[in-house]
């Protein structure tokens, strides 16, 4: 993995290392309307590999999912994504809470893709989480991405390392 002093090469590693993140909205679902609520989503910033991916935190969703009925009412969320899914952490017998289990927490909005990025989203999504492509068709599922405004990195002690949108992209993983 890169080291702690590579910050946004890190972002870009757990990111391209992870298949699922866990999404927080603010609930607009009656009783906890305004309320914070994590829910857990498959993503996929490329096909798997050594390549990297994009970088972009693909998603495949549909208006039915709860999630996504707070993001039409709000579409600001943060998404965070972990070692701990990973065998990387299990291999040195880090706690999901140890820094060293590298985790990132990305901030921003969610937003369909449009039609010439729909191509990319569905390679990187089916290539990771194929199950997808038989998903009932009459559930509306569409490809959206997570557009990241901020980005923390925590993967060593010493407190929270913040990244911009610029350095992030502009790293090879």
């Amino acid at each position: 993995i890169p080291p702690p002093e590579e910050a946004a090469r890190m972002a870009r590693y757990v990111l391209h290392s992870c298949d699922w993140g866990a999404l927080a909205t603010l609930s607009a679902q009656e009783g906890l309307r305004g309320r914070p609520f994590a829910n857990i989503f498959s993503l996929s910033d490329g096909p798997p590999g050594p390549c990297g991916g994009s970088g972009v935190p693909y998603l495949y969703l549909t208006d039915m999912e709860i999630s996504v009925q707070d993001l039409e009412v709000n579409s600001n969320a943060s998404l965070t994504v972990s070692l701990a899914q990973t065998p990387y952490c299990r291999k040195h017998k880090y706690d999901p809470q140890n820094p060293l289990c590298a985790h990132i927490i990305f901030v921003g909005s969610i937003v369909k893709v449009n039609d010439s990025e729909a191509g990319l989203a569905k390679k990187a999504l089916f290539s990771r989480h194929p199950e997808m492509e038989s998903w009932p068709k009459d559930h509306n599922w569409f490809f959206a991405k997570f557009n990241i405004t901020n980005i923390w990195v925590l993967d060593y002690f010493g407190g929270l390392k913040i990244v911009t949108p610029e350095e992030y992209y502009s790293v090879k993983p």
